[in-house]
């Protein structure tokens, strides 16, 4: 008996399970709109150099066209107007050879920034385009630094303080300088509050997962893991309604991040992990949390026989005992076992965010409506993770881990031989990628809180998932590349995702498996396994050698007849 026999006596995923994993998961509905934020926040409107008291219709005078010769160029002008271009298409055709002499500068009074898709973003309000155009993927670099340093920080502390305090801290400090974002007099100012806003965001999923995970009855985690996940896939959509109806960065910012201060208010409801708090020498705090779960789970009869003495029989004091004081991220590596999760997690953990964010954060890219592919972004999200609930739940964790990033990879590479002018081609295929990155992300939460242990849990998914942040920062990098070679960002962020879903198969299987609470935990149910998997094979080599001799032996002695 331990701990999953405990919630079951409790009521199992009773009522009190249902209205806190709601309330954990409303969150996630704009967790969404903060790691996407920067499409419609920072996003390049159409633009081109200023000139002083001229209408549109005497622009071509003034501004040279484009590589394309279709668009108005957006970062240089003639030094002296033109006007013969404002003659008949045909005479504009007869000078063309001529336009590439004509002396031009930079844009010395600004730009003009089209109105059609945003009315303001940091882009147009800081004049972040051509030489300072690298500032806008710098912004989303600085703000996943923050989810970065975050993830090491509340990973940690958590696992010290609590999960439920961590999660209110994060909660406020999300809240609170999310919507001072909005009034950023200045560039800088901006990258530092996305920064510490990054770092709260990090705290909430964190411990939300853990949360969720830590009240949940061994059978109902694929389930519930699952379908709070798909909170986060409608928040894509959501992102795309607030966005579009507003078009102005500074509302838009306020919307997504004010509503973070009624989760706070709430959150004083959630119950502290139950593991953590005995895992930590707190059993009667423990024991008040047990009893409200079966108070909330209508099993009143339940609340006189959970004793001190009853959690001593089912062997959670002698976990106490045999486990360490505290721990530090150098456990993660010390021992066998953990090392080899600890090293597979951050590979795959790299290469998931790694290929979503390669995908999912530069939608202009695609030359369709960038509120419509938001959505269409997020529908896709819905058949792909129905699908690996299925797989999460009959074949397990791992090989839906590896094969969820190994079809990515599939998507991603088919994409290089499309030809460009096939739009419609490339979207589905980049669409269906995203898909398989997103039912990624679903499983790796679910199967990184299953493999640590409850007395590092925060600070290996901590630990992890920092990787997952480094994959998100170097994804916008990457596509700098495009300029060598169009074709390298995909094979970069295809090649990731192969090596991660080979990876993947070497982590042990945790399907209808209890927590662990402990790393001895781990080391004794995954060494075990494997020492019992090579005896087997032992067993099996030993069998077949005799078989093969008792083959020979006979071949022998049917030889000898034969020649009798």
């Amino acid at each position: 008996m331990g701990f999953a026999d405990l919630l079951n006596d409790v009521g199992g995923f009773g009522r009190f399970q249902w209205i806190h994993v709601t309330l954990l998961s409303i969150p996630g509905l704009l967790m969404a709109s903060q790691n996407l934020l920067n499409n419609f926040t920072a996003g390049m409107p159409g633009h081109h150099c200023t000139i002083p008291n001229r209408t549109s219709i005497l622009l071509r005078a003034f501004i040279p066209m484009d590589a394309s010769g279709t668009k108005l160029s957006k970062c240089t002008r003639y030094v002296e107007a033109q006007w013969h271009l404002l003659e008949s298409n045909a005479s504009v055709i007869g000078h063309q050879a001529n336009f590439s002499e004509l002396e031009t500068e930079i844009c010395l009074d600004g730009w003009t920034y089209d109105k059609t898709e945003f009315l303001s973003t940091v882009v147009s309000e800081w004049d972040l385009v051509c030489t300072l155009r690298p500032m806008k993927q710098m912004s989303q670099t600085i703000y996943m630094g923050g989810v970065l340093a975050g993830a090491i920080i509340f990973g940690g502390l958590s696992d010290r303080f609590g999960r439920k305090a961590l999660l209110i801290w994060s909660y406020f400090q999300l809240a609170t300088l999310g919507t001072c974002t909005a009034f950023s007099p200045s560039f800088m100012t901006y990258c530092i509050f996305r920064f510490m806003t990054g770092m709260a965001v990090s705290g909430v999923i964190l411990n939300t997962v853990s949360l969720k995970v830590e009240w949940i009855p061994t059978k109902s985690r694929t389930l519930v893991g699952t379908l709070s996940s798909f909170f986060f896939t409608f928040g894509q959509m959501v992102l795309a309604g607030i966005a579009h109806s507003l078009r102005d960065w500074r509302k838009l910012q306020v919307a997504v991040c004010a509503p973070f201060f009624l989760f706070f208010l709430y959150s004083w409801w959630y119950s502290e992990s139950a593991r953590w708090l005995v895992l930590n020498r707190r059993s009667d705090k423990a024991l008040k949390h047990i009893h409200r779960v079966a108070r909330i789970n209508r099993k009143p009869e339940m609340v006189e026989k959970i004793t001190l003495e009853v959690r001593e029989l089912a062997g959670v004091q002698r976990r106490i005992r045999s486990s360490k004081t505290t721990h530090t991220a150098y456990d993660l590596i010390r021992t066998t076992v953990m090392r080899r999760i600890s090293l597979c997690l951050m590979v795959v953990w790299f290469s998931t965010s790694f290929a979503y964010y390669g995908l999912a954060m530069d939608l202009q890219k695609f030359g369709v409506n960038i509120y419509l592919i938001q959505i269409i972004f997020g529908l896709v999200d819905f058949p792909a993770k129905l699908v690996a609930l299925g797989s999460l739940t009959f074949l397990g964790r791992r090989i839906t881990q590896g094969t969820c990033l190994l079809m990515s990879a599939l998507m991603i590479f088919t994409n290089i031989f499309v030809p460009t002018d096939m739009q419609s081609i490339r979207t589905t295929l980049a669409c269906l990628g995203k898909a398989f990155t997103s039912a990624s992300f679903t499983c790796i939460y679910l199967f990184t809180g299953e493999l640590y242990p409850t007395v590092i849990r925060q600070t290996g998914m901590g630990f992890t998932s920092t990787m997952a942040r480094v994959g998100s920062m170097a994804a916008p990098a990457v596509l700098i590349l495009e300029e060598m070679l169009p074709a390298l960002p995909s094979i970069i962020y295809g090649g990731a995702a192969v090596v991660a879903g080979i990876i993947a198969f070497f982590l042990p299987e945790t399907l209808n498996i209890p927590l662990p609470d402990t790393i001895e935990d781990v080391e004794e149910k995954w060494a075990s396994k494997k020492l019992d998997a090579e005896k087997q094979a032992k067993k099996e080599a030993v069998a077949l050698r005799e078989m093969k001799k008792g083959a020979v032996e006979g071949d022998g002695e049917i030889t000898g007849l034969n020649a009798l």
